[in-house]
């Protein structure tokens, strides 16, 4: 360590975490970080400090049981970084595989990556077709809801408490909130009561090569609205070929 400045396994060795779950955490963006010239992430201590300090004081984010469960848990086991990312991440549901989801996310290489027009297309599709005004392709971090493309929105990233996509990972067919601010799950979403004040969302899952859901293909209005049969199909036809489209760019990336 050097003037508070913490390299991956020194920050691994703070939380009491394998540096595989660190560096899950540093490149979902659980933690700020930077690389150095030589392509290493750094984090700041007092960051580290502050997110161990802020999961004991948020007692909704971790739980009596926490500590018990991940100290039953190797270091290196997938659900020791989804325990983790339930203390400390925020209160939004995850699947009982969210650390094998977050790695699927990490090797992917989509977060922070620049525009692709193979997903741009289809963002783009999926507005006009469903005649939206802003339409995603979203990838949940353990902190952040990142755009990997965006059709409406100025905005590049969300907290992760906010995603509507929280949900639609969690199946294999589309979320639909016909009326965000009379669901009782989203009503109080910094999104809906207040600006930009969304009303309507809807999202399908979009998959890596191994079955990992990444974020979703979605469609949000101001308005409540609900999609017809053609669209809900539509949509589900999208999120399939932003799926492929990620199979492909992991082969092209390995050859």
């Amino acid at each position: 360590m050097k003037d508070g400045v913490l390299t991956t396994t020194e920050t691994a060795k703070l939380l009491g975490i394998s540096v595989r779950t660190a560096q899950l955490l540093i490149e979902g963006g659980g933690l700020p970080s930077w690389k150095t010239p030589g392509g290493h992430r750094r984090v700041h201590r007092a960051d580290v400090e502050a997110l161990m300090e802020q999961a004991k004081a948020n007692p909704r984010r971790v739980t009596p049981e926490t500590p018990a469960r991940m100290a039953k848990l190797s270091p290196d086991d997938p659900q020791h970084a989804s325990a983790l990312v339930s203390a400390l991440a925020g209160d939004f549901p995850t699947a009982p595989n969210e650390g094998s989801r977050l790695q699927a996310v990490l090797r992917s290489g989509l977060v922070d990556s620049p525009a692709e027009v193979q997903f741009d297309r289809v963002t783009w599709l999926a507005a006009r077709g469903l005649k939206a005004p802003i339409s995603l392709m979203t990838v949940l971090t353990p902190e952040l809801q990142w755009f990997k493309s965006r059709q409406g929105l100025d905005m590049m990233q969300t907290p992760r408490s906010w995603a509507f996509c929280n949900h639609t990972v969690l199946q294999t067919g589309i979320f639909e909130v016909h009326d965000l601010q009379e669901h009782p799950s989203f009503a109080k979403n910094p999104a809906v009561a207040d600006a930009p004040y969304f009303r309507f969302y809807a999202g399908a899952p979009v998959y890596d090569p191994d079955g990992f859901a990444l974020g979703s293909i979605c469609v949000i209005d101001f308005r409540p609205r609900q999609l017809d049969k053609n669209q809900r199909r539509t949509l589900l036809e999208l999120a399939a070929i932003a799926s492929d489209e990620v199979k492909l760019k992991g082969l092209t990336a390995k050859s």
